[in-house]
């Protein structure tokens, strides 16, 4: 993908043709999820509570949690490519189809010396039009550690939310727990920056599907659940890793 040719022309000066943007296709196959959970038909007449209903819930918690982890590191195999699983190159060297990384300077940890800058380089890495609605991802572990770091005059960088259902922040971006994402360790990207509604693109075909089937196991029902989903990167500038390591 290319953006247009353009110049700057004098008053009277020759306006040549400029090259035009080019686009490039990008593909994002969607995968199938699937659960048949069962039930007797007793179980469903007697109880108490809508087994159906329930059955339908805890499933769709098991989807969501199946798709977190697929858009985080899934192989592309029968599953969404995870943004992880891209090729990486150091952000000096960045180019397109790659996601750029800072690395901390310390082979499974922050720099013994000034560990805060990191995240700094981090957060520029990222270009000015990216950082307006950029957010830090990173699992519970990885918190704990950033939880700790402070600045030069002895005060946390992270910050705990201002008000009751608000995110906390670190440097004032908003930070996100996923638990999918890897733990500090020797050359792991364990932390991402990036504006992700713009670099990573989910594609939820058809939502969830249930199909009861009470004929095929009886006595039990069977409930035939699957969704369709797919995901991939779809702007390589918008999102940037901090890689625990030395190069």
């Amino acid at each position: 993908m290319a953006g247009p040719a353009v110049g700057w022309a004098g008053e009277t000066a020759a306006r040549p043709q400029t090259a035009a943007p080019t686009l490039a296709e990008l593909t994002y196959p969607t995968m199938e999820l699937y659960a048949m959970p069962a039930a007797t038909q007793t179980l469903l007449d007697d109880a108490a509570v809508d087994v159906d209903a329930w059955l339908a819930d805890e499933v769709e918690q098991a989807f969501a949690a199946q798709e977190g982890a697929a858009f985080v590191s899934g192989n592309g195999v029968s599953k969404p490519t995870g943004f992880l699983s891209a090729t990486l190159s150091a952000e000096a060297s960045w180019s397109w189809g790659t996601l750029g990384y800072v690395a901390t300077g310390a082979e499974g940890a922050f720099a013994a010396s000034d560990p805060g800058d990191a995240l700094v380089d981090l957060v520029y890495a990222l270009k000015a039009g990216y950082r307006q609605n950029a957010t830090f991802v990173m699992n519970r572990r990885t918190q704990a550690a950033v939880r700790k770091l402070k600045d030069s005059d002895g005060a946390y960088l992270w910050q705990p939310p201002a008000t009751a259902g608000a995110r906390a922040s670190l440097m004032s971006f908003p930070v996100a727990e996923v638990e999918e994402m890897p733990d500090i360790d020797d050359d792991e990207t364990a932390i991402a920056f990036g504006d992700f509604r713009r670099g990573y693109l989910v594609v939820d075909r058809t939502g969830v599907r249930v199909l009861r089937d009470p004929y095929s196991a009886k006595p039990y029902v069977l409930f035939y659940t699957t969704k369709r989903v797919g995901g991939g990167i779809q702007d390589y500038d918008a999102i940037k890793l901090l890689k625990f390591g030395t190069a």
